[in-house]
């Protein structure tokens, strides 16, 4: 885990020089632990957080600027600039009028655009407009762009690779998955030069070999995909219908709608989910903030000593005794103000209810969210396959499994990004020759089926439906 920086009050910026060291530890500690040597390898997958970019100088490798993190919210002024003004207002009427004209959903997406801080394409923006060098560099052709897998490839391989692949490249919100290219109406929008884009590939691919350098030996890079992504792959989530439930630092629910894009008002997007020679596979996802953020921020000022403690709390108490948690903590990208709060605290309030509320709040977002995904994706709902830290707590999976009354499986492994990458690269090398195999390679930990009637939660998911109504503000 890279310790993020905040040279400004709202800006999160990693260090890229950490970052590769990270992450060339990190593999050579792998290939260590495994009782290998770096000559053994057959290849090389690599996952990566999604909407984290940098830009640099394309003859020097030099960087103009750290990696902006998705959680950094300086270009909170140009969002909140951009969604009132008549200039976007204008562009929904447009697209509205042509998708209700052609009924074709690639005219959808444009006719409720609206920005928000997470996007690569607004703290982008930011960067030609404050970092005079960038926009220098690229009016010679000389700047590039990269989200972090694009980044650790040109390290890998000294400069002389520069790509990334579907999952990411449509994970940016800059490129267009429809068509898929990077989006020059949008670009134009928000003068951001289309010279600086990588070109992009396959996600399981041949994508060169590391620099001899680095481990000693050349070592095949087969495999570049973004984190969510890779986690639907790695939990063999393969078919139209099958439902990846990712609880980490936040929550993602992620659909698998095949060969078809979904393009969806409000809390779901669609994205590539992976491409492998001419299989295009897309998802609709739908995204929760504050998921893990909340539960480590409870660690760190002690409400437990161990999050493994918080299930065995949560089931302690019979309920929260009416006190509600409030997400806010992890910055929301439609909302940079809001602040986490409880509410309905008493003199009998203990740690115990305040647990339970913050692991509810998780549970009564995922059924939320869920709800959502029924009603807007007309894709009949197959398995729901959890992963992330959080889907060890047995509290979480069980309640929610009793509030949207499926079965959930999770597996061994939680880790599933890492998973997917593997697989990935090694569908390109040969490793594995199809997707069956990767079908028996699955362990099933446990099973979350319903064991409740979710009525019965509908007194405390009212109560904090109603306290988010009016979450603070300071």
């Amino acid at each position: 885990q890279v310790e993020s920086l905040h040279p400004h009050p709202g800006w999160v910026e990693l260090d890229p020089e950490v970052l590769w060291s990270q992450f060339i530890g990190v593999i050579k500690e792998a290939v260590q632990a495994a009782g290998l040597q770096m000559r053994q390898v057959a290849g090389l997958g690599i996952s990566t957080q999604r909407g984290t970019f940098i830009t640099w100088h394309k003859r020097t490798g030099k960087p103009f600027h750290n990696f902006i993190s998705w959680q950094d919210l300086r270009s909170a002024e140009l969002v909140n600039s951009w969604n009132n003004s008549l200039l976007l207002k204008v562009i929904h009427v447009i697209f509205t009028v042509l998708h209700f004209l052609t009924g074709n959903d690639r005219y959808l997406a444009p006719s409720f655009l609206t920005f928000s801080t997470h996007q690569t394409s607004m703290k982008l923006s930011w960067v030609f407009k404050n970092i005079h060098e960038a926009e220098e560099a690229a009016k010679k052709n000389n700047c590039c762009f990269g989200t972090v897998d694009t980044w650790l490839l040109y390290r890998l391989t000294k400069g002389s690779v520069y790509a990334t692949d579907y999952s990411n490249a449509s994970s940016t919100g800059i490129f267009e998955p429809f068509t898929k290219c990077w989006n020059p109406t949008l670009c134009n929008l928000l003068s951001i030069p289309m010279s600086i884009y990588p070109p992009v590939r396959d996600t399981s691919f041949n994508f060169g070999s590391t620099d001899s350098e680095i481990f000693g030996v050349p070592v095949p890079i087969m495999a570049v995909v973004a984190d969510q992504q890779s986690a639907m792959f790695g939990e063999c989530c393969f078919h139209p219908g099958d439902v990846k439930l990712t609880m980490g630092t936040g929550g993602f629910w992620n659909v698998n709608t095949g060969e078809h894009l979904f393009a969806s008002r409000g809390s779901l997007y669609p994205l590539i989910g992976w491409k492998i020679g001419e299989e295009v596979v897309y998802l609709t996802e739908g995204s929760i903030s504050d998921i893990g953020t909340a539960i480590k921020w409870a660690l760190d000022i002690e409400l437990f000593t161990s999050v493994d403690e918080t299930a065995e709390m949560a089931e302690s108490t019979a309920d929260s005794q009416g006190v509600c948690f409030i997400p806010g903590l992890q910055v929301s990208g439609d909302d940079p103000y809001l602040c986490a709060s409880f509410t309905g605290l008493k003199p009998s309030t203990n740690r115990n209810h305040l647990v339970r509320a913050i692991l509810e709040s998780v549970a009564f977002r995922n059924k939320l969210l869920y709800d959502i995904i029924v009603k807007k994706v007309h894709i009949p709902l197959r398995t729901i396959r959890a992963d992330g830290g959080v889907s060890n707590n047995s509290f979480v999976m069980q309640m929610t499994s009793d509030l949207i009354n499926k079965k959930i499986e999770k597996p061994a492994n939680a880790e599933m990004s890492s998973l997917g990458a593997a697989f990935l690269a090694g569908l390109a090398s040969g490793f594995w020759t199809d997707k069956k195999q990767l079908k028996k390679l699955r362990r099933i930990e446990a099973v979350f089926e319903p064991q409740k009637d979710s009525e019965e939660y509908r007194p405390a998911m009212d109560a904090w439906l109603q306290a988010i109504k009016h979450p603070p503000h300071w």
